[in-house]
């Protein structure tokens, strides 16, 4: 059986993801979906071209792992692809945020690093040459960023551990894709917070547009995906420029 994996699958990217895997991969015989929200999946499955088969649970919890490692262990399914979507991020001052709630800044940490790494390391022995593996970063990423410092450095995980994972399995033929859009129009600005600024509202994406491009880029085996000018824009200052001047100049720029 081949199929595919997709964490965070009920809303934002992840979902977008399900909607265009039937078209990427056109012997598909399930998507293997990941997430909370049971209704949101149940929907999906209504407009995904490929069926799907529902793992409702919280990958900060146990009880999920357990369904999905039962279910490689019964189909050992041949996985085309695993697409790690699954994160959150809260906008704001660390100190801020520690007044919100204890759990918060940890919680990033758990499910946009951990998770990400626990669902890899579970999924890969069912991956073979010419299987993928797309990992969802943030152009938060290339830069540590105030007012964003845990979720950017989770970022920075994700994009670091996407780059050194590629070097170790291309000599398989299986290969990792990080993705680093910049703000996308989903209902990520729910929990964050709303978009402030200018420039970052003007740069606002389609999440269709950049799941597409996500699905060319790792079909031409590259080792990032950025969509956008904007974005690209400050993936090159980020390799260019001091950190420390780029961290003045959003503080300058937010005051």
């Amino acid at each position: 059986m081949k199929a595919a994996v997709v964490t965070g699958a009920s809303s934002g990217i992840g979902r977008e993801f399900v909607r265009q895997l039937g078209y990427f991969y056109k012997d598909l015989d399930e998507i293997w979906v990941i997430a909370r929200r049971r209704e949101r999946m149940e929907q999906l499955r209504k407009e995904s071209r490929v069926p799907l088969r529902i793992f409702e649970g919280d990958l900060m919890k146990k009880q999920v792992y357990k369904d999905y490692h039962r279910a490689l262990r019964e189909y050992v399914p041949d996985i085309r692809m695993l697409v790690n979507a699954a994160g959150f991020g809260k906008s704001g001052s660390f100190t801020e945020i520690a007044g919100e709630g204890k759990r918060i800044q940890t919680d990033m940490i758990d499910l946009n690093c951990r998770a990400l790494t626990r669902m890899t390391q579970m999924t890969l022995p069912y991956m073979k040459q010419g299987s993928r593996i797309i990992n969802l970063a943030s152009a938060a990423a290339f830069c540590p960023q105030p007012d964003f410092a845990v979720y950017a450095a989770t970022k920075s995980y994700v994009l670091s551990f996407s780059r050194a994972l590629r070097a170790e399995l291309k000599s398989g033929g299986i290969y990792v894709t990080a993705v680093c859009p910049g703000p996308v129009k989903t209902e990520f600005f729910t929990v964050s917070g709303e978009l402030s600024g200018v420039l970052k509202k003007l740069s606002l994406a389609e999440a269709p547009a950049v799941v597409h491009k996500a699905l060319k880029d790792s079909r031409k085996r590259r080792p990032v995906s950025v969509y956008g000018i904007s974005m690209n824009v400050a993936r090159i200052g980020a390799k260019l420029l001091p950190h420390g001047l780029i961290i003045g100049a959003e503080e300058l720029f937010m005051r």
